[in-house]
């Protein structure tokens, strides 16, 4: 069902301060960033440097103080259906199978039940989980899970996927499995993604490009180009100097 889209984000002058101890704290400062329609984004910083904020922003689900964010031209503001988010938890509704849980965006807005379960088994069956359409949530591991999530989320054809530590919950196997599994899925959907993650390899294996946000106030965002073949190895000798280079950047190397 993948087709050629939009998706196109562009962020200026971004700021966003937060309250803290009776002082204001400024998480982002004057960020400016061009995402590209269809690349795979993604975000890291040490703890407090916005990256979840940033995407709350990129979501509609938090204001920024200063500057705006357009999408293939148009200011945002607030949710809206070309972006759907997946969070570190799925959040499935217990009461409902798999099936149910992928077919509930598209019924909430008002398709037909035939065609909103059609949908939903395209991207069950994307996502590995045909044989579970009828199994519920406490029936699923936690990967399992979270393919329900994703699912759902593409199930309503968003332009822009945004990811807040979507496999932060996985033991170090599922996570690895699962990792693979977003970039079969973001190369087959051609969805700009926009993935949080504190991982960095995780980083260096999903990102056409990596965004480093600074925790030091003044210091500037920069972007790191991953210029990998895919599907990617570990192991290869440009992946280890890309994961090298993040690790200099937080001062673990």
């Amino acid at each position: 069902m993948a087709t050629a889209r939009g998706g196109e984000v562009t962020i200026r002058d971004l700021s966003k301060s937060f309250a803290l101890g009776g002082r204001q704290l400024a998480v982002l400062r004057s960020l400016n960033l061009d995402i590209r329609s269809g690349e795979c984004l993604v975000i890291v910083g040490a703890s407090g440097s916005g990256k979840t904020t940033l995407l709350r922003i990129l979501a509609g689900l938090e204001k920024a103080d200063g500057g705006g964010v357009a999408i293939d031209g148009r200011e945002i503001d607030g949710v809206g259906e070309e972006r759907a988010v997946i969070f570190q938890e799925p959040r499935l509704l217990p009461w409902l199978t798999v099936l149910g849980n992928v077919a509930f965006g598209l019924e909430v807005r008002g398709v037909p039940k035939a065609e909103a379960e059609k949908r939903a088994r395209f991207y069950i069956a994307l996502v590995g989980l045909a044989e579970f359409s009828d199994a519920y949530p406490t029936q699923l591991s936690g990967g399992m899970a979270q393919r329900v999530g994703i699912a759902r989320a593409l199930t309503v054809q968003p332009e822009i996927l945004l990811l807040d530590e979507p496999l932060g919950a996985l033991d170090a196997m599922t996570k690895i499995s699962m990792q693979e599994e977003l970039a079969r899925i973001w190369s087959e959907e051609n969805v700009t993604m926009v993935v949080v993650t504190h991982d960095l390899e995780e980083a260096i294996y999903l990102a056409d490009r990596v965004l480093i946000l600074p925790k030091e106030k003044g210091g500037a965002a920069r972007l790191i180009d991953v210029d990998l073949p895919r599907p990617r190895d570990r192991s290869e000798s440009r992946f280890v100097r890309y994961r090298e280079e993040l690790l200099r950047e937080f001062g673990l190397h």
